[in-house]
Order: C-alpha cells, then structure tokens, then sequence
C-alpha cells in the first residue's frame, strides 16, 4: 500500500468557546460563511453552522474552526487539532490557551 504524508502547510484557526461573542468573531472573521445557530424563538444554542465545500457542518464549544488553503472553513475535533496543528512561532494571534507548541 502507498503512504502519503500531509504536506506542511500553513493554515489559520480559531478556537469557538461556545459563547455568543466567539461566534460573532469567528462569524466576522469567516465572512458570514460561519454563522449562530438559534430557536425558532431566536435564542442562540450554543453551536454554529459552517458552510463547508462538502454542504453545512455543524460545530460545538471546544471545536477549531479552520480556514483551509483554498479559503474554504471547517470545523475540527479539538484532540485532533492539537495532535495535528502546532502554532507558528512569531504569529499575530497567539490567545488560544488550548494549543500547545510541540
């Protein structure tokens, strides 16, 4: 069988904690392509929606949100995030206390 190694590239993420504002800011970082879900009574539910390449993808507190090399979004396992992203050293935002540098 034929093995592959994933190419090293550079992508940029965002962690959503689950609350309105980290939402709002991935909403506005994603160019709306990322948006809250709410009730039929417009109370938010603590998940946002992702349009991905792939259709609509629901993500939950904890989850990364990624922007992918083509400007595509998805959402990612945080467990599986942090075993397979590291942070760029000298990067501009650096807040998310959840990854680690390997």
């Amino acid at each position: 069988m034929t093995q592959y190694r994933k190419k090293p590239v550079v992508v940029e993420a965002k962690h959503f904690d689950g609350s309105y504002m980290s939402a709002d800011l991935i909403s506005n970082w994603s160019n709306k392509q990322v948006w809250k879900n709410t009730s039929g009574y417009g109370e938010y539910l603590g998940t946002i929606s992702i349009n991905t390449l792939e259709g609509i993808m629901t993500a939950s507190k904890g989850d990364y949100i990624i922007k992918g090399i083509k400007g595509e979004y998805y959402a990612c396992k945080p467990d599986i995030f942090e075993d397979t992203y590291e942070i760029v050293e000298g990067s501009p935002d650096t807040s998310s206390p959840n990854i680690k540098n390997k």
